[in-house]
């Protein structure tokens, strides 16, 4: 690799840090399999099997969440900023969502976007509490958001009482349904209502879109990335520290307020007791192993929601817990830190060899020196 252009080197140190986690984890997790006493065979031809259409509409409405997920993370990650919230502001965020299409205050499609705003609204104020305790008190965004999480819990949880509609025959409480002409139609990739997609996944795309966009080629995206790689820079440069930090925070609080947008319009049509949890800590992973980019977002968010659903008939078919699955996952993400470590000290070294080789080639021979000095 040391003899190749620049570019291919650097698109193959790219690849191939990726492969080697993948590879990695492999290995590692049929190494569990092995002690454990399961056939590792047969639950690798379980989970990499073909998926049916059916299995591959639930892959692709998982990973839409979860995509969504990830990038509420990486917003904060380009910050150098640690956003554990995100579970509890898509939470805070679903539930005024609902509240507000519910009540239907306009009709058809402007519901819907009203809605959505409210949702990123209160995403954006429930992660700038955070981001103002960061800013202006120095406190730790990790302890706060965690925190958060706890109260946004407890907080939707009173509120859904004040509000809900009870279900005769059902001990379920949720939110009013919204109305038809609101909601969000999906489309099928094959035969029959359990191959519909989210229609939710092209705003997906385009958040992602505005994210590449807004960090890529705004000015403001470079303020950004610079504080968050040095913030002394970032002071040496005329940047607010303090504004960006707090700025990042209810950006990233406001993606977190899409993250249960694709349930809610898309399946349940209400939030309720038994709306999806957890889906924010998932986002933590893929914004990890998909280095903070929107493509390397997507793709690790397709491979944890198709690893979670080949995971449904391992119990069944091979007698294996589908727990080996989140074993999986855990083992991807250190790989993936630590291949990336490993490549790109492997990359730095390469540098430094063209760099030795381009100064030895232009170093001027002995007998050239005592010619120029006779000179």
């Amino acid at each position: 690799m040391t003899n190749l252009d620049p570019r291919l080197q650097k698109i193959g140190l790219g690849l191939l840090a990726p492969v080697l986690a993948l590879v990695l984890a492999f290995l590692i997790t049929s190494l569990v399999l092995v002690l454990a006493g399961d056939p590792v065979g047969e639950v690798w031809s379980t989970l990499l099997g073909v998926p049916a259409e059916r299995n591959v509409a639930n892959i692709l409405n998982n990973a839409t969440v979860l995509y969504l997920s990830g990038l509420a993370v990486a917003v904060g990650f380009r910050m150098n900023l640690f956003n554990i919230g995100v579970d509890g502001q898509y939470r805070v965020a679903a539930f005024v969502a609902a509240v507000v299409a519910g009540e239907a205050w306009l009709p058809g499609a402007a519901n819907t976007v009203l809605a959505i705003l409210a949702a990123m609204l209160a995403g954006a104020a429930w992660a700038g509490i955070a981001g103002v305790l960061r800013a202006k008190r120095g406190v730790s965004e990790v302890i706060s958001t965690i925190m958060l999480n706890f109260i946004a819990t407890g907080l939707v949880a009173y509120f859904l009482r004040r509000v809900a509609v009870r279900e005769e025959g059902s001990n379920d409480i949720g939110t009013k349904e919204i109305p038809e002409g609101s909601r969000i139609p999906g489309f099928e990739i094959g035969e029959g209502s359990t191959t519909e997609v989210y229609g939710f996944i092209f705003l997906a795309a385009l958040a992602g879109f505005t994210y590449w966009f807004l960090l890529n080629r705004t000015r403001f995206g470079f303020d950004l990335r610079a504080t968050g790689k040095s913030t002394t820079a970032a002071v040496a440069s005329g940047i607010s520290v303090t504004r960006m930090t707090i700025v990042a925070m209810l950006l990233s609080g406001a993606v977190a307020g899409l993250v249960g947008l694709p349930l809610l319009f898309g399946d349940s049509y209400s939030y309720g007791s038994t709306f999806q949890s957890g889906l924010g800590f998932a986002g933590i992973a893929i914004a990890l192993l998909g280095r903070n980019h929107p493509i390397g977002i997507a793709i690790g968010a397709l491979l944890f929601a198709y690893l979670d659903e080949q995971s449904n008939p391992l119990q069944i078919l091979v007698g294996v817990s589908p727990d080996i699955v989140a074993i999986t996952q855990g083992v991807i993400v250190l790989t993936v830190v630590i291949s990336y470590e490993v490549v790109r000290r492997y990359g730095v070294r390469l540098e430094q060899h063209a760099v030795a080789r381009a100064l030895e080639a232009g170093r001027p021979a002995a007998g050239d020196k005592e010619e120029e000095a006779r000179a």
